[in-house]
């Protein structure tokens, strides 16, 4: 069926867009994108600042390249949405900031003991000084995958939401965690640790790195470079949990805390994140029954094994 050229009528939604077009003549089976680029081009906004739904129903016109605008249901005359997102920041660039907080925090206080904490000795423990080594090295992997190993399905989110995304990482994983177990009452401060925690914190951290950086390789090769296609994940952990990336994210937390003689600094970290986690890993599973349906089979655990 040969493409044919039809009018939209554009509306914006919310606060006046300036130099956004009222109507835009376009070709049915132009790629869905399209509509995007021409409307960005137009208000001289970006293509990721704009948020356009149909008219008819109210849902979100995909910015996609895959699926032409005869095939998302808009005819001649139709009217589409625009509405201004504002400022936006790449997620690329909001997990290397997130990720930055706790790489810069625990260093910091952790050569500044001496001098915040004044009954501290001049030298810090093994424990406090593996404690740091472990978190450090956590954070480093999580940079380096977002620069080279995860892809994102989209390009980017509200600039002004960088601060509530970053205090998890900030204050929690990096001033709550560091201000109490470089301090001289912490549990890490006691030498020797208890070698029955050391080594099984060890063994926990370095099973949860490394399966949790596997998970991550198997989500990043469902997609190609710069792709937004969706795939179904298997391999290692993908049988048991709907997210084992979660999953090795927490055996990895434990292990951390284990070496950390169980603060109750560090457990307070391990709840927040294991709560949030299982929000995420529950709002997946859901969006895989949705969208593979019957090709998808259906996990009974999302997080843990025989839990959750």
């Amino acid at each position: 069926m040969s493409s044919q050229r039809f009018t939209l009528r554009v509306q914006p939604r919310g606060k006046p867009i300036p130099r956004l077009p009222e109507d835009l003549p376009i070709a049915s089976g132009s790629a869905a994108e399209e509509i995007y680029n021409q409307l960005a081009q137009s208000s001289r906004l970006s293509a990721h600042r704009l948020r356009i739904t149909k008219g008819s129903d109210g849902s979100v016109l995909p910015n996609v390249a895959d699926k032409t605008i005869q095939a998302t249901g808009l005819r001649d005359q139709s009217t589409i949405y625009v509405k201004d997102l504002g400022p936006q920041i790449a997620w690329r660039t909001v997990f290397v900031i997130e990720y930055l907080g706790p790489l810069l925090i625990h260093p910091l206080i952790y050569f500044l003991r001496p001098y915040i904490y004044p009954s501290a000795p001049s030298t810090p423990s093994y424990s406090q000084t593996l404690f740091c080594a472990l978190v450090i090295l956590h954070f480093l992997k999580r940079e380096a995958e977002t620069l080279f190993v995860h892809r994102f399905s989209l390009a980017t989110m509200p600039a002004r939401n960088i601060f509530k995304n970053s205090f998890h990482y900030w204050v929690l994983a990096g001033a709550n965690l560091a201000a109490w177990c470089y301090a001289p009452s912490s549990p890490t401060a006691k030498d020797p640790p208890s070698v029955a925690l050391l080594y099984s914190g060890l063994l926990l951290y370095s099973l949860g790195e490394l399966g949790n950086f596997s998970a991550h390789l198997t989500l990043r090769n469902l997609r190609s470079s710069g792709g937004k296609e969706r795939g179904i994940p298997s391999g290692w952990g993908f049988d048991l949990v709907t997210c084992p990336n979660y999953m090795f994210e927490i055996i990895a937390w434990i292990g951390v805390t284990l070496v950390g003689g169980l603060s109750l600094s560090v457990l307070l970290f391990d709840v927040i994140s294991v709560g949030q986690m299982a929000l995420w890993a529950r709002k997946k599973e859901n969006k895989y029954r949705k969208e593979f349906g019957d090709k998808y089979r259906r996990k009974r655990y999302v997080l843990l094994p025989g839990i959750y």
